[in-house]
């Protein structure tokens, strides 16, 4: 941890956790009678409780998303954009930021104990969805006593709970931005997660799932799901930039050791993120991506699926994003247009890839500030 914050930081935060027993009924048919959200919150929440913004987080990503934990020197994963200062700024907002139900970093998971066994859900944990998820905010926003939302805000599969928000609770959310995002996965996309949750199902040490219950982790599996998502959330110029052919020791060593750069650098990414996260939230992770699509109840019509939406959107996309490409972004905003919403739109050079939106880009930054000075303006903040 930083001996002094700077001066754009949040500086240091705790997390705060909320019981909620009132049951949730879940979109496969279960039902939870009782769970935990944790989140983090920044800023000061105004007078007439119209200044709360709420972050939606990505696959992996969690409540911490700005500031500084006790003892940690990384801040959180959507720095570059909160804060003093930055684009949702902590002395105009009150930011909140769960970390998803099924997650693991402290909300009720596979994880957790199942209160009606005793034992860890594990592979008994639900399947949950991205309407799930949003239906569990929606409690935790009660509890906190924020009526309507100024903005929802989420990058990745972040930006597809904004469009959940918008469509299913279209008198809470104000405005709802939605950065790198998709109305829905494509086939490639479910490809890429079906190989990633084979690679951790088929490890030897899943053990369908109760792998807690054995006392393992299924290293293997779960790093090779983070190296093949990691390189999906890369350009390929971004990549190049970083890497290019460069060899660790300047020359072939003709075996399977790790020769370039690039494959120590996954290697590394796929190691450090089996110590973080965990196996079977990251399958449940995946699925809520793969079955999110408001489309499908209306014939594949997502202009109607949109029809209830009342805020005004901020939609952004990258030019080097492939894994969700700004073709899809432009979907959102062609069924926004023919349902006469009000949506501002750009396209932003990019070589970061999919990852761009994590990053401070100026003209990303100064699009993303200049759209929230607006929802400040509009709620006296």
């Amino acid at each position: 941890m930083p001996k002094e914050f700077p001066a754009d930081s949040v500086g240091l935060v705790t997390p705060k956790r909320m019981h909620l027993d009132q049951p949730l009924q879940l979109d496969g048919g279960q039902v939870l009678p009782s769970y935990d959200l944790v989140y983090e919150t920044y800023g000061t929440l105004n007078g007439d409780r119209s200044n709360a913004v709420l972050i939606e987080h990505a696959l992996s990503g969690d409540h911490h998303a700005a500031g500084y934990h006790e003892g940690v020197t990384k801040p959180g994963w959507w720095e570059a954009c909160i804060g003093p200062g930055k684009p949702i700024d902590t002395n105009r907002f009150f930011v909140v930021c769960c970390n998803n139900l099924g997650g693991c970093r402290g909300s009720t998971g596979p994880l957790s104990v199942n209160p009606e066994t005793g034992r860890v859900y594990g592979a008994d944990f639900p399947i949950v969805t991205v309407r799930d998820w949003v239906r569990s905010q929606t409690r935790l926003a009660d509890a906190l006593g924020i009526e309507q939302w100024a903005a929802v805000v989420g990058g990745s599969l972040g930006g597809m709970q904004t469009l959940e928000w918008a469509i299913r609770y279209p008198e809470r959310c104000r405005h709802a931005v939605a950065i790198a995002a998709a109305p829905k996965l494509s086939a490639q996309n479910i490809a890429f997660n079906e190989v990633a949750r084979q690679a951790i199902m088929t490890d030897p040490e899943f053990h369908d799932g109760r792998y807690a219950e054995h006392g393992v982790i299924p290293r293997r599996g779960l790093a090779l799901a983070r190296m093949l998502g990691h390189i999906t959330y890369l350009s390929d110029d971004a990549m190049g930039a970083k890497f290019g052919r460069e060899l660790r020791e300047g020359k072939f060593s003709f075996n399977y050791d790790v020769e370039f750069q690039v494959e120590s650098y996954l290697r590394h990414q796929g190691q450090s993120f089996v110590d973080k996260f965990d196996a079977n939230t990251y399958l449940l992770m995946t699925k809520a991506l793969d079955y999110f699509d408001p489309a499908s109840e209306h014939d594949g019509n997502l202009s109607r699926a949109m029809e209830p939406a009342t805020a005004s959107f901020l939609i952004l996309s990258f030019t080097s994003d492939w894994r969700f490409p700004p073709n899809r972004s432009r979907e959102i905003v062609r069924a926004l247009l023919e349902g006469d919403k009000n949506v501002a739109y750009s396209e932003i050079e990019a070589h970061h890839g999919h990852d761009a939106f994590l990053m401070p880009i100026p003209e990303y930054i100064q699009l993303f500030s200049a759209y929230m000075n607006r929802v400040a303006g509009e709620v006296g903040a």
